[in-house]
C-alpha cells in the first residue's frame, strides 16, 4: 500500500515507534528492503536521492510504484534530500507521495522560501514535504569537527521554521553525521536537544544519518520521539561485502549466481534495523488507512 508521510508518520508518533527509510537505486536493495518489511510486518519507506533517481531512471520507479501499491504493509515512496525544485518535481512526475527539500546549508531567508515553494507545490497533489534545518554532516575528513561542533537544530528555530514553511516533517540536526564512522569516532546523538524540539514542535521529526550509529543511542532517540530514522550506508555495506566475499570465493557472475546471499546479508540489516525502531508488526495499525492518492494530505 502507497501512503504519504501524514498517513504514515503520526500513528508512529502517537505509538512510539520510528519507520526506517531506506535508500535504493536498483531492484536488489528495492527487494531487500521491501520483502524484510513484510516479512516484518513494519511499514516502511523508500528513500531515493536524486543522483539515486538519476542513476535509476525514471521507468525503473514504475516497476517500484507497482511493488509497494500491492504490498500488505504500508509504504512511502520518498524523495531524500532533494535540492532543487526540478528535483521535486521530477519526483513528483514520477508517482512519489513525498519529497524532502534540503536548503540546510543556505541561508535561513533562502532555505525558508525554497522549502515553502515546495510546500506549496507540493501540497495542491497531496505531497508531503520534509525540510531540515541545523545540518547532519557527512562521514570523512571533517566528521570529527562535525560532531564537536556541528549546527545544531536549535528549538526556537524550529518551531519558527515549520510555522513559517508549513513542512509536514522536519529533519533535525542532533549530532549524526551520513555514512559510516571512522574507527577512531564515536557519535553522540544529543537527547537534550531532542526534546526541548520536542517541546516546541508537533509536526514529526526525523533523524538523519541513521547508519553506524550506536543502537542504544538510537532507541534512546526513537523512544524519546524521533518517527523515521534514515539508513543508507549499513545495509548497502552489507550487501556489497558480500558481493566483495561471494566474487572472490566463485568465478560466476551472473546476477543470479551473485545476488541472492547479498540480499539475505542486507535484509539482516533492515530487520535489526525494523526492531531497534520497534516497528515488527506495526503494519497492522494501518489497516484502515486509505492508500494515497494526489488529491488526498
Amino acid at each position: 500500500m502507497l501512503i504519504n508521510m501524514n498517513q504514515l508518520l503520526p500513528i508512529a508518533k502517537k505509538n512510539h515507534f520510528a519507520v526506517g527509510a531506506y535508500n535504493v537505486s536498483n531492484s536488489e536493495l528495492l527487494k531487500a528492503a521491501v520483502e524484510q518489511c513484510e516479512d516484518d510486518n513494519a511499514p516502511g519507506i523508500i528513500a531515493v536521492h536524486p543522483s539515486e533517481l538519476e542513476y535509476a531512471k525514471d521507468d525503473f520507479f514504475a516497476y517500484v510504484l507497482q511493488r509497494i501499491k500491492n504490498s500488505k504493509v504500508p509504504f512511502v515512496l520518498h524523495l531524500d534530500h532533494g535540492d532543487t525544485i526540478q528535483n521535486v518535481a521530477r519526483a513528483i512526475h514520477d508517482g512519489f507521495s513525498s519529497v524532502m527539500i534540503d536548503g540546510s546549508l543556505s541561508t535561513w531567508e533562502d532555505n525558508v522560501a525554497i522549502t515553502k515553494k515546495t510546500v506549496e507545490m507540493c501540497h495542491l497533489v497531496g505531497v508531503t514535504v520534509e525540510g531540515e534545518i541545523g545540518t547532519i554532516g557527512q562521514t570523512g575528513n571533517h566528521i570529527k569537527e562535525h560532531l564537536q561542533n556541528g549546527i545544531y537544530t536549535q528549538p526556537d528555530d524550529a518551531k519558527k521554521f515549520v510555522d513559517e514553511t508549513g513542512v509536514d516533517t522536519l529533519a533535525v540536526g542532533i549530532g549524526t553525521a551520513h555514512g559510516i564512522y571512522p574507527s577512531d569516532v564515536t557519535p553522540k546523538i544529543r537527547i537534550d536537544i531532542l526534546k526541548e524540539i520536542l517541546a516546541k514542535v508537533d509536526v514529526p521529526l526525523v533523524l538523519h544519518g541513521g547508519s553506524s550509529n550506536p543502537d542504544d543511542q538510537i532507541a534512546d532517540a526513537v523512544k524519546t520521539g524521533i518517527t523515521k530514522v534514515n539508513i543508507s550506508s549499513d545495509y548497502k555495506y552489507a550487501f556489497f561485502a558480500e558481493a566483495r566475499k561471494v566474487l572472490s570465493e566463485n568465478d560466476g557472475w551472473d546476477p543470479n549466481h551473485l545476488f541472492p546471499s547479498c540480499i539475505v546479508a542486507a535484509k539482516k540489516v533492515v530487520h535489526h534495523k525494523n526492531k531497534l525502531f520497534n516497528a515488527i508488526n506495526k503494519a497492522d495499525l494501518y489497516k484502515d488507512t486509505e492508500p494515497w492518492r494526489r488529491d488526498l494530505l
